[in-house]
């Protein structure tokens, strides 16, 4: 199994409503050297303009970004390129990236390659140091820009440390 790390940047709150703007995802491994990007075309006329501010891009860009049918099944020949098994969805906050991967691939493309589940890199830290309070976000190298390909990346050198200095166990 390999672990997928993702971020999403969108222009609201929930999916459908609103949009995923783009995404990124790295594979878990230690050159971090495997990546995939997407940039995704509104599907709704709905955004918080907040929200999208996020990300960097205005409206008037995302109008411009690609048909997100296509670029969700680029994502799953991706996956299944990086991942001959069933991939493992992990995320800093994944109550809210997932939400958006999850109805995308399903809505797009009919499945989701990741199934049913998810993980995620916060509770997974704060049960090794066995602390709710405490945050993983010190353990990242790459900045935190909100270009979602770097996120993903700094949240992946994030769980690498976790298994070096922290002695998780996991299979990577």
């Amino acid at each position: 199994m390999a672990y997928i790390m993702v971020d999403v940047e969108t222009d609201g709150p929930i999916p459908g409503d609103y949009s995923m703007i783009s995404f990124g995802a790295v594979l878990v491994d230690e050159q971090l050297n495997k990546s995939f990007y997407g940039k995704l075309k509104p599907i709704s006329d709905q955004f918080i303009p907040e929200a999208l501010a996020v990300s960097g891009f205005t409206r008037e860009d995302t109008n411009n970004f690609d048909n997100p049918k296509s670029v969700m099944e680029n994502f799953a020949a991706w996956l299944k390129e990086v991942s001959p098994n069933r991939p493992s969805f992990i995320s800093d906050n994944n109550g809210f990236d997932w939400m958006f991967i999850c109805w995308y691939f399903h809505h797009f493309t009919g499945a989701n390659p990741f199934g049913h589940s998810s993980s995620n890199l916060g509770s997974l830290y704060k049960g090794l140091v066995k602390d709710t309070y405490q945050n993983f976000k010190h353990l990242r190298k790459t900045a935190h820009t909100h270009n979602p390909v770097d996120d993903a990346i700094g949240n992946a050198e994030a769980l690498l440390t976790l298994k070096k200095d922290y002695n998780l166990k996991i299979k990577l």
